[in-house]
This record gives structure tokens, sequence and C-alpha cells, in this order.
């Protein structure tokens, strides 16, 4: 890994041996651009993210590369912010031997990016779940997890049908992520005759959910429902629910079986359900890396790493099959790979550049993530 502070002075150091050295760097590797939260309220969602990716890169350097080049990821820290995404892409971009980049989970991050993406004309491979990132004519950007038009059918169907709640509290970020996930949700609950008794939005990385908590415990609800972009507001959300005596039963998009979540509410989030993107007992492909991840750095994977990971390998695969580094040809060959099987699920690309259609429901079980069913949706024609 060279990260963006330290890799002018590398640079530095190139020139000063002459044109024909820097050639010969540049052909012995393939660069891939990463924005990452190093620091910031995420900084530790990003480490699992850069694991991922650095497992998926030890694997394909050891089979020999992709077009007999190693893969070598460059990142600039996102600070866990907008403008720092902005302006870590910006540096990135700026670098004219990196072919592709690997951005954010977080929707509104990717929002924020994808002018810079679309004017530099390269391949983004990301994890942010709002279905309109890649319906807003945006032909560069590449989705490694479901979209919330999947995530949001799943939750509807799964609390009306099989759990049997009508009376909904909806509390969700008023970001890009939160409200796209609240359109969906809603949409999805009103085709199965619901309307929530409560929509909740409230401002990332806030210190105080009590006003939430008491409306929520005030309306009535028979199920709380949550798109919550950072797993610490998630973490101080459970703790609060349940410090102020709200048992009501939870089921929540993929942040609420993040580990860093699951590690800061602890048994506050015991009995809960969610959606999950990623799940270990998913697939023999989740399986697998998550063997491998637990081998590499002691801990148990969550879709932080996941679709990092698979990303990875997905941008290996269509540089392989398109024998180019050349930005069309990625790109036209990423649309076309169906059928891999990576840790997040199936990829079969549609003409959005969306790769996965569908989610697990899972259950917390005394801090263990219990896989119960996957539920796929037909792929857009």
């Amino acid at each position: 890994m060279i990260d963006i502070t330290r890799r002018t002075a590398v640079l530095g150091g190139i020139m000063a041996l002459g044109a024909p050295a820097i050639i010969a760097r540049a052909a012995d590797v393939i660069r891939i651009g990463v924005v990452s939260p190093e620091t910031g309220a995420a900084a530790e969602s990003g480490s699992f993210m850069r694991n991922g990716i650095k497992q998926a890169l030890d694997a394909v350097n050891a089979r020999g590369g992709v077009l007999g080049r190693r893969l070598e990821m460059v990142v600039a820290d996102d600070q866990t912010t907008n403008p720092g995404a902005v302006l870590a892409f910006s540096r990135l971009a700026s670098d004219s031997s990196i072919v592709a980049f690997i951005g954010s989970i977080r929707s509104t991050q990717v929002q924020a990016m994808a002018p810079g993406v679309l004017r530099t004309g390269r391949p983004m491979m990301i994890g942010g779940t709002d279905p309109r990132l890649t319906h807003q004519n945006n032909k560069w950007l590449f989705r490694c997890r479901p979209n919330d038009t999947y995530s949001a059918k799943t939750i509807a169907a799964y609390g009306v049908q099989t759990l049997g709640h009508k009376k909904w509290a909806v509390v969700t970020s008023t970001d890009a992520f939160g409200t796209g996930g609240r359109i969906a949700l809603t949409a999805a609950l009103k085709d199965l005759g619901i309307t929530p008794v409560l929509q909740q939005g409230y401002t990332n990385q806030q210190a105080d959910f009590t006003p939430i908590v008491l409306q929520i415990r005030a309306s009535g609800a028979d199920l709380i429902s949550s798109y919550c972009t950072y797993e610490t507001d998630l973490g101080v959300f459970a703790r609060q629910l349940r410090q102020l005596g709200v048992r009501t039963p939870w089921l929540g998009s993929p942040s609420i079986v993040d580990t860093s979540a699951l590690e800061l509410a602890g048994p506050a989030l015991y009995g809960t359900y969610g959606v999950a993107d990623y799940a270990v007992d998913a697939s023999p492909a989740s399986k697998a890396f998550a063997a491998g991840y637990q081998k590499l750095y002691g801990r148990i994977p969550d879709n932080q790493s996941s679709w990092a990971f698979d990303a990875i390998n997905l941008l290996a695969l269509a540089i392989g099959n398109a024998k180019s580094t050349d930005p069309e040809a990625i790109r036209t060959a990423i649309l076309g790979i169906q059928g891999y099987q990576g840790a997040e699920g199936t990829y079969d690309f549609d003409q959005y550049g969306d790769g996965l259609h569908g989610y697990s429901v899972v259950q917390n079980q005394n801090g263990t993530i219990t896989f119960i069913k996957y539920v796929e949706f037909p792929k857009p024609s």
C-alpha cells in the first residue's frame, strides 16, 4: 500500500533517478486508488475496508497479478467527511497512473465525489447503497453491494409478512443514504398497505437520541426500522433505547450488523434483526472469505471489508478480461461480468452498474449474527 501523503516523496525520489526508472516502475504495477476513512468517526471501518482490499490484492498478486503486473493500492484519507472525500479523490485522480478507484461505502460521500468521477472518466467501484447513485447518468460508477431498493423490500416483507408487525417507526439519517432508504422503505411498506406511525430523521454523528427515543415510545410502534449511516450513531441510539426502557423489536439496514456497531452497542442489539449484504453463512464464497480474513486479522469480517474485497477481485477480473487498462475497456468488461461468486453474493452486472440484487435476513442472537435466509430479486432489464 502507498499512502498518498507519502507517495509525493516517493515519486520525487524516483524522478531524481530519471525517466527510465519511472517508466520501469509504471510497467511493474497496476495502481488502484482507494478513498478510505483513515481518520474521523469511521476510521475503524476504514481499517476493515483496507484489510479486505489487502486480502484480495495479496491473493491476486500471489497468482501472478494481472496482465503480468502486480496490483497496488494508493490510499487517500477521506477524513469521514464529504469535503474530505472530494479532496481525497481529487488527489488520486490527478495521478494518471491510477487506472481505477475504490470509493466509499457511504452514499453521501459517493454522491459528493460523483461529479469528479464523471469528469475523470475512470471506473470507480462503490459501496454506497442509495439507489440513485447508479441512475444519474454517470457511467463510471459500479456498485459492489445491493442497493436499497432491495434492502427496503426485504425489510418490509420480512417485518410485515413474517414478523407480523403493522405499526412501524422509521428512523433514518438525513444524508443521501438515510434519505434514499426512507424513500425506498416507505414505498415498499405502502405496497403492503402499511403507513409508518412515525418517520424521524437525525443528523449524522449525533450525541443524544433521547428525543427520538421518546417519540418512538409515545408512537405506539410495534417495530423500529432504521437506516443509520454511521456505526457510532447506531451504537448510541441502541444504548439509549434500552436505557429508556424501550424494548420494541428492531429490524435495521446493514449497519445494524456491522462489527463496529456490535462492539459499541453490545447487549443493546441482542435480539434485533437486520438485512445484510454480507453474511458469513450465506454461501461457500462468503465462508471462504471469512475464514481467510479471520486467519489474517483475527476478527470476524463484515460488509466494510467484504465489498472492498470483491471490488479488487472484480477489477482484476475485468482488467484481465479486457487485456487492457484502458478505462473504456475496463468499463465494458465490468458490465460483462455475470455469475461471479463473490463474498457479497453472485455478481450479475446490469446496465446501470449494479452487480448484486438481493439481501440476507439475519438475527443478532446474543452477539452472534445468525443467517436466516437470502432474498433474491430479478435483475432490471
